[in-house]
């Protein structure tokens, strides 16, 4: 049976979306927003860690995605269970982040013969997605520094990479008529 680098693509997504969600419902805090979240980073973990392993063969980039996702859920986790001394987790997540986008970066948006694919659609909500995350950084240190409207900023930069991420969920079946190879849920 072969497999493929799509697999349990679309159950990792809906892990992403149910975590923003949870860290949404956490800002306005609602109940359960710590579970939510616990049960999210521990399916991102578990998908991946199975995604990867189904995955031949390895590239050097395949391991540093490996690492990234290993620190960043460990720390997620961590974090909510609100256990001291996480440091090392974070930096971790920010050097093989850092390895990652210097190996891989840009050219994960291109095809194999390195030639970008987006059409303006895309391009318009890849440049969403971008807006959305700065949004969630200026919504941050707007909460660290007690500023006004903080909450509603990181609630519209929290939408809007939720909208990201569920329009590619619902458009990945749309995708999925044009890619023969496409294995989401094979185990």
């Amino acid at each position: 049976m072969s497999t493929s680098n799509k697999t349990l693509k679309t159950p990792l997504r809906v892990a992403l979306a149910c975590l923003i969600v949870g860290m949404l419902t956490r800002i306005v805090h609602w109940p359960y927003a710590g579970g939510i979240i616990l049960v999210s980073f521990l399916a991102i973990l578990v998908l991946y860690g199975i995604r990867f392993s189904r995955k031949n063969p390895k590239k050097p980039v395949d391991f540093i995605k490996m690492v990234l996702v290993l620190f960043w859920t460990t720390n997620g986790l961590l974090r909510i269970l609100d256990f001291p001394y996480t440091g090392i987790f974070q930096i971790g997540t920010a050097l093989s982040f850092i390895l990652w986008f210097a190996m891989e970066g840009t050219a994960y948006f291109m095809d194999h013969d390195r030639k970008s694919t987006n059409t303006f659609v895309e391009i318009a909500w890849n440049f969403a997605m971008v807006v959305g995350v700065l949004t969630i950084i200026a919504g941050g240190l707007m909460q660290l520094l007690n500023w006004e409207f903080a909450i509603p900023t990181l609630t519209t930069g929290l939408t809007i990479v939720t909208a990201y991420i569920l329009k590619d969920i619902f458009n990945s079946e749309k995708k999925g008529k044009k890619d023969n190879n496409n294995e989401e849920f094979q185990l």
